[in-house]
């Protein structure tokens, strides 16, 4: 229990210390913001500050503070530890710097941001795979909250809940950003708020009755993951528990926010802050896993979507649980609705389309929506391919984070500021993320890889870390004196 208050504190603590530290040398100030200088009342136009971090929250925080936590608890209380300290010194670092970033270049998508700071070779490659990747997205946060749906209502409602659900993401894609996004979103937070709470008072209040609930039970200890098991906490805990620690994800949503934001002085609390929002929730859920684990630890066998479903009912009974289940349908359904919008901007930015004309917005949504309907098509054939959907997204997630952490490291020294915040969690990531391909193969439980031993994976990602890094600051460096 004391870990996971700890844990908690820590959070809230740094956003007011190292948040500020972050805020100081990013400078955010009075100049004009893009809302503000491109008005053009579909993506640019100012909204009140409280609905800009409502609508970042339910941008960000899509179902990897709760469904990933659930599964990444496995490692053990570590992630008690782990994942504030992350939250703080990556991700929520991350969310503010890309926030930053597209705030000073106009509300400009990652895509523009990575093509000014990385180059056009990177550029190219990086664009189409940020765009299949959003696409992976889309699909995945339609699966997930339609099979949620459909588990609490008796009889076949999946492909009905699908439909419901695609039509609100075309709506929110196409329609200026004030209209459904900005109305929809205060009644979606109020949900998500009074479901994040109920779980965490009960789980407190059991907690002081049963201080061992948030311990490591030896039931627990012997199902938990390890190394042994091929799940090394380096790797795979960093892609495992992607959103509450750093995701990727977050820089493609951080421009739409941008775009509609008053004050750059608005930005400590809308990106940093959220991201620390973002990881209380997930230390909450973590705790609720962990509890429901102990209690029942033959449902570390169950998949984390069920897991869910028996936390929220053994905690707050049927009805209040249907309704915390509504409120992690919502998480995903928010971050799937701004992943379609992300993608249409970024095409349309990458194609030369403009966005204004219905017409345009209209063409690109139906594009992707043909691609994203046979991604879940695919993804329903069986359990393996849902899981082989999820893999690829968890990487390709971890991939666009370290992007977007080197091109603001490139960012930073060209505008003489210190780089640091951006370069050593970047530097951390890259390694994840070369470690994970280096490693991961079907013999260690995962996607296709290279499989090699750990500790070779180990030495070569480090080894192509420094490289990469060097050249990073080498390139900064450059740009800084051109």
């Amino acid at each position: 229990m004391l870990l996971f208050l700890c844990g908690i504190a820590v959070l809230l603590a740094g956003y007011f210390t190292y948040g500020k530290l972050v805020e100081k040398i990013l400078g955010p100030d009075d100049r004009e913001t893009p809302a503000v200088k491109n008005h053009d009342g579909v993506d640019f136009i100012t909204l009140p500050h409280w609905k800009n971090m409502l609508i970042q929250l339910l941008n960000i925080a899509g179902i990897g503070p709760v469904i990933g936590v659930i599964l990444g608890i496995k490692f053990g209380t570590i992630v008690f530890i782990i994942l504030p300290i992350g939250n703080l010194i990556a991700g929520a670092t991350h969310d503010m710097i890309a926030g930053m970033m597209s705030l000073r270049n106009n509300g400009a998508n990652l895509t523009t941001l990575v093509k000014d700071n990385l180059g056009n070779t990177y550029y190219r490659i990086f664009s189409w795979f940020m765009v299949v990747l959003l696409l992976l997205v889309v699909a995945v946060f339609v699966n997930i909250p339609a099979n949620l749906i459909s588990g609490m209502i008796p009889g076949e409602w999946f492909w009905y809940a699908v439909v419901a659900i695609t039509i609100y993401y075309v709506a929110a894609a196409l329609f200026p950003v004030d209209k459904i996004i900005g109305s929809i979103y205060p009644f979606f937070g109020a949900l998500l708020i009074v479901s994040t709470l109920a779980i965490f008072v009960v789980l407190v209040w059991e907690g002081i009755k049963n201080p061992a609930l948030l311990q490591e039970s030896e039931a627990f200890r012997s199902n938990m993951f390890t190394a042994e098991k091929n799940q090394p906490i380096l790797p795979m805990l960093f892609v495992t528990i992607a959103c509450g620690i750093i995701s990727g994800f977050h820089a493609t949503q951080s421009p739409i926010v941008a775009r509609t934001m008053k004050t750059e002085r608005q930005a400590r609390s809308t990106f940093y802050g959220m991201m620390v929002a973002e990881g209380i929730i997930g230390m909450i859920w973590a705790g609720a896993g962990l509890a429901i684990y102990n209690l029942f630890p033959q449902y570390m066998a169950v998949v984390p979507a069920k897991v869910l479903s028996y936390i929220t009912t053994h905690f707050l009974g049927s009805l209040a649980g249907n309704i915390t289940v509504l409120g992690v349908v919502v998480l995903a359904i928010t971050s799937g609705d701004t992943a379609l919008r992300s993608t249409r901007m970024a095409l349309g930015e990458m194609l030369h389309i403009d966005q204004k004309p219905l017409r345009n917005r209209l063409l690109l949504c139906t594009a992707m929506l043909v691609l994203v309907v046979a991604l879940l098509w695919w993804s329903n054939q069986s359990a393996k391919s849902f899981n082989l959907l999820w893999n690829y997204f968890s990487w390709g997630n971890q991939v666009l984070a370290v992007t977007t952490l080197l091109a603001g490291s490139v960012y930073l020294l060209r505008n003489g500021k210190n780089c640091l915040i951006a370069l050593l969690p970047g530097a951390f990531m890259l390694f994840i993320v070369l470690n994970y391909i280096l490693w991961i193969s079907p013999a260690h439980g995962g996607p296709a890889g290279f499989g090699l031993d750990l500790c070779v994976a180990y030495i070569v990602a480090a080894v192509l870390t420094v490289f990469c890094c060097t050249m990073v600051v080498l390139h900064g460096k450059k740009l800084k004196k051109q």
